[in-house]
């Protein structure tokens, strides 16, 4: 089954409706290459349902997060961007002085999580950061 396939069942199986907007904004986070923005979905949706409003995205995307469907991470550009959790789990370095972005594997934060449980009895929950700093080309 599709990845959006698994995403309609278990909306289903939770209760909640499928409408045609939610299927389109689902889509929208789905074929993204990158990480989305609620207005770029916006935007992706209005150009084949005119009449979505942009609070329906928001609060599709508010319960497809806390449903666990998606994660959320802010890159510091004012804009909150989506990512689903079927393309896995990543963090994110971002550089200050040039916007650019690259991408870290999860693993590179085990010995963190792991450090903060046994020193701290602290069960942290990382699953997609945005760490701001400076690149290697921009020091």
């Amino acid at each position: 089954m599709s990845n959006k396939g698994d995403i309609l069942n278990k909306l289903t199986q939770q209760g909640y409706r499928i409408t045609p907007q939610r299927i389109m904004i689902l889509e929208a986070v789905e074929d993204a290459e990158n990480h989305i923005s609620a207005e770029e979905i916006y935007i992706f949706v209005c150009a084949r349902y005119p009449n979505v409003n942009i609070s329906t995205v928001y609060r599709t995307l508010e319960l497809l997060k806390e449903l666990e469907l998606v994660t959320e991470t802010d890159f510091g550009d004012g804009r909150v961007r989506y990512h689903s959790i079927k393309k896995g789990h990543h963090h994110h370095l971002v550089c200050q002085k040039c916007g650019g972005i690259i991408d870290v594997d999860e693993s590179v934060f085990a010995p963190l999580r792991e450090s903060l449980s046994g020193k701290y009895g602290f069960e942290a929950d990382i699953h997609h950061l945005a760490i701001f700093g400076t690149c290697k080309k921009c020091k």
